[in-house]
């Protein structure tokens, strides 16, 4: 971990996102600086109105600051207009979402396939590394399965191989186990925090779920719109070997 230490995949500098309530301000982000680095599985925990899922769209340029930078894989994300932006989630940007978002027509190889198809990849080329990619996330026997033929922790696994199939520097997952039970969850974070380690990915959660966010190597806790406590899982698993 240590040789990757230096290289932050991402970098916010004092971030801030102010909404107008009618007369009032409201700040969802109020002064937020924070640096992930190559290969992490971060969290951001913290219960509803923190404003956890407003830092997840700002990081992935679905939303603007009102002042602050957030700096992605070298590039200035603030200062991106809406080609530039999609551009750049479509070339460097996998996501997870909590619902899924299959598409009910087509089966599992068609459905991770399917970010390719917008990158202008072949149809062969396109499943081929689709295939690959539901072998990584244990799916072998479900590759011609419609989502209506799969369980929700199955679904999930499209899901997180929908994200990998485009090779990202970086996922960002919103709540990713939210429909999914507990031991169907324990599962979907196992697997998630594997083929990251695995293919040197960085993974950005959101999440309200503590337990959840105890995979992770290290977790912001956000409240009020600022970082009040960063949690490095890694050192507290060190202590306890050491003791």
């Amino acid at each position: 971990m240590s040789e990757e230490k230096g290289k932050a995949v991402i970098r916010v500098k004092d971030l801030y996102k102010i909404y107008r309530v009618g007369d009032s301000k409201v700040r969802a982000l109020n002064g937020v600086d924070f640096s992930i680095y190559k290969g992490e599985f971060c969290a951001i925990v913290g219960t509803s109105g923190s404003g956890k899922s407003t830092l997840l769209n700002m990081l992935a340029g679905l939303e603007k600051p009102t002042k602050g930078e957030i700096i992605i894989a070298g590039e200035h994300m603030e200062t991106k207009n809406e080609n530039q932006l999609v551009k750049f989630r479509r070339e460097h940007i996998g996501f997870i979402f909590q619902s899924f978002n299959l598409l009910g027509t087509m089966n599992a190889l068609e459905n991770v396939a399917l970010p390719l198809t917008f990158q202008g990849m072949d149809r062969e080329t396109r499943l081929a590394r689709a295939d690959k990619v539901l072998n990584l996330v244990n799916l072998k026997k479900h590759k011609k399965h419609k989502p209506n033929q799969m369980s929700g922790g199955q679904q999930q696994r499209v899901g997180v191989a929908r994200a990998l199939v485009v090779n990202p520097e970086i996922i960002f997952a919103d709540e990713p186990t939210g429909n999914l039970d507990s031991n169907t969850s324990e599962e979907v974070m196992n697997l998630m925090k594997r083929v990251v380690r695995e293919q040197k990915q960085t993974l950005v959660m959101v999440t309200h779920d503590n337990h959840l966010a105890s995979f992770a190597d290290r977790i912001f806790h956000i409240k009020d719109g600022k970082i009040i406590k960063i949690e490095d899982t890694r050192e507290e698993l060190k202590e306890q070997v050491n003791q």
